[in-house]
């Protein structure tokens, strides 16, 4: 017991060093006691109905199992990751001790000083068990904020009877053999096109003074290309469902989503189902890479807990090996787990292949700098004008120097 008292006095310290206890008053207990603690833990409707397997209530059951020397009373709350950050960061005090949230919220926790900094053994946990781009993808200033449990990016799932492997390497290939839906007038999905192209934004995402470049000749010709893309007659702009309609009454034969819409897609298809990274497309007779925007969710711990060892504990066990085997289990949800994705069971899972795949070989981080919050609505615009037809070939030029500008602009 000394041991583990040690032990635990010196994770404490671990935390607070890199600054992450907040107003904890959470303190070593005395040899042979047992602690009594309540934790709040927020996480998605899917991960805590019964329909869907309770996998936050499974997972807390077995963390408490594991850590005899807590009493752990459970309360739970229903937020999604897109959108427990803000609401943490609003009011931290009254918020959950443990949560999950998308990495591209992250400024929003740090500015807030919302979110526990990841130190010492926890830290290093993280590294070990996960690619060195996911972890990455959760720091801030050099500091760790969380633990990762999937990563969060769109890739193609196509219908194997039409498209061989061969044609899945390129849209111009796919267009030519079957009907193909995009989210054009989806901001996240859009500057695909660009990026493949040489646009930039914020250097590698991290550099805010750097600004946005969809500007020139190379963003221009995208323009252009997405003008003649939106005219042939196989390509199907996905909005307000199209796109799996579509494929569910056969006049679609792929479409652009993520791990989301796995389900529902193999319910259609069924073993037609192909999933793969994006493919290339031709711009001025040169083959381009399409890249997605990609980042993680992760289990963030709230800086103001009263009680940081054990939050900081829950979420380490929160984005484990174990608990993203059961996540995969129970609710599909891809683990980004190095152990995981090396176990056979799940690395020959197309679905996790793919997501993989286009993670490590076609996308971007996307940046989680606040400017970023400037560049939706004007990608947009763009996909709307192109469909709309007020973007054209006469004007390609002078609306995607407009659309730079906007990207560039803080909104005034």
């Amino acid at each position: 017991m000394k041991k583990k008292l040690a032990v635990l006095a010196t994770a404490l310290m671990s935390v607070c060093l890199v600054g992450g206890c907040g107003s904890t008053k959470q303190s070593v207990p005395k040899d042979g006691e047992v602690e009594n603690i309540r934790l709040m833990v927020w996480a998605p409707s899917e991960d805590q109905s019964k329909d869907s397997g309770e996998w936050l209530r499974k997972c807390c059951d077995a963390f408490a199992e594991k850590h005899p020397e807590y009493n752990i009373h459970f309360t739970y709350g229903v937020a999604d990751e897109a959108t427990a950050a803000t609401t943490v960061a609003q009011d931290p005090d009254s918020s959950a001790d443990v949560f999950m949230y998308a990495n591209d919220n992250l400024t929003v926790l740090t500015d807030a000083k919302a979110a526990a900094k990841f130190g010492g053994i926890y830290e290093q946990e993280v590294v070990d068990t996960n690619s060195q781009t996911i972890v990455d993808s959760l720091r801030s200033d050099g500091y760790l904020y969380g633990v990762p449990f999937t990563t969060n990016t769109w890739y193609m799932f196509y219908d194997k009877s039409v498209f061989s492997e061969e044609d899945i390497k390129s849209l111009d290939t796919m267009l030519e053999r079957g009907v193909v839906s995009f989210p054009f007038t989806n901001s996240w999905y859009l500057p695909a096109f660009y990026i493949g192209n040489g646009c930039t934004l914020f250097e590698d995402g991290t550099v805010e003074e750097a600004g946005v470049d969809f500007a020139g000749e190379k963003a221009t010709d995208v323009t252009n290309y997405l003008i003649d893309l939106l005219a042939n007659p196989n390509f199907v702009v996905d909005a307000d469902g199209a796109g799996m309609a579509g494929l569910r009454d056969g006049s679609i034969n792929a479409i652009f989503t993520g791990s989301w819409d796995a389900g529902s897609i193999k319910e259609i298809l069924g073993d037609n189902m192909g999933v793969a990274q994006l493919p290339s497309y031709t711009l001025n007779g040169e083959q381009k890479q399409m890249y997605a925007y990609a980042g993680s969710k992760a289990i963030g711990v709230n800086s103001s807990s009263d009680h940081m060892v054990a939050a900081i504990q829950l979420a380490i066990y929160l984005g484990s090996s174990e608990a993203q085997r059961l996540h995969y289990e129970l609710r599909n949800v891809v683990p980004c787990n190095t152990e995981l994705l090396n176990d056979e069971s799940i690395a020959n899972d197309m679905l996790v292949t793919a997501q993989n795949n286009t993670f490590n070989n076609t996308s971007i981080l996307q940046p989680f700098v606040s400017a970023m919050s400037n560049c939706w609505t004007p990608v947009e615009n763009m996909g709307k004008g192109i469909r709309n037809k007020t973007v054209t070939h006469d004007n390609a030029d002078e609306q995607t120097q407009a659309m730079n500008d906007a990207m560039n602009s803080n909104g005034l």
